[in-house]
């Protein structure tokens, strides 16, 4: 897990053959900062739409986790933030809470955008409550995102073709929660818990993962279970992949 930094990388890995094209016209610069806790894959989107020349995007800063992403968004100001939900710290809706007053500046706004593999209604819908003006996933193309990143620039909310019934349908009836009764119960930090048990990790791995210690792990789980009425880690994860939380 890299410190964050100026974003100076090397091409990597990315899904095109090459950086994306597209931009937002002649002369027309976006300044953007990468969140993801995964080095390769920030490495990968730099490659694809950081060509500044090309692209108009400039990427001018990138971090790991909750912490680094709001001490370098914070520095940076950047215009757009490409922010994964699934962070160590508490997640992407933590980092949104914590940057709500930039959101909020009417003078130099920064927008956020969810960048995520994850197409699960739950986190779709709460990280735009939590105030992103749009969610798309990595399957995306990088002329598509690049296109994505100048339209939230100018404010346009943008969504993968189906993550966007997901938030019509959460906010277009005031008769139905736009989240999961069940999943209101638990905090973020259980939420984060609650996942990676369901996708099998161990409270040693959860433990390092979310930089705290294994007893809290097992306090966090205890605590899910008695939330949710469930006897064990095997009745959690079905609990959780029929929601399609992992």
């Amino acid at each position: 897990m890299s410190d964050p930094t100026e974003a100076n990388g090397t091409a990597g890995p990315a899904e095109a053959a090459g950086p994306a094209e597209s931009g937002g016209g002649p002369g027309r610069r976006v300044r953007v900062v990468l969140v993801d806790d995964h080095r390769m894959f920030r490495t990968g989107v730099q490659a694809e739409i950081g060509q500044t020349e090309q692209t108009g995007v400039e990427v001018v800063g990138e971090a790991a986790d909750v912490d680094q992403a709001v001490t370098v968004i914070t520095a940076t100001r950047p215009e757009v933030v490409l922010l994964d939900v699934h962070l160590p710290g508490g997640g992407g809706v933590e980092v949104l809470r914590r940057c709500a007053p930039l959101m909020a500046d009417t003078e130099q706004p920064v927008r956020f955008l969810a960048l995520s593999v994850s197409d699960a209604a739950e986190d779709v819908i709460g990280v735009i409550r939590g105030g992103a003006r749009g969610y798309v996933t990595k399957t995306i193309t990088g002329t598509d995102l690049v296109n994505s990143v100048f339209r939230v620039q100018e404010g346009d909310a943008v969504f993968s073709p189906r993550l966007a019934g997901f938030v019509l349908d959460a906010f277009a009836s005031t008769d139905a929660p736009p989240v999961d009764e069940d999943l209101d119960r638990l905090t973020q930090r259980e939420r984060e818990v609650l996942r990676l048990i369901a996708r099998g990790y161990a409270y040693k791995e959860i433990a390092k993962q979310l930089y705290i210690s294994v007893k809290t792990v097992e306090s966090h789980v205890s605590a899910v279970l008695r939330k949710l009425q469930l006897s064990n880690r095997h009745e959690l994860t079905r609990w959780a992949t029929a929601r399609r939380l992992v």
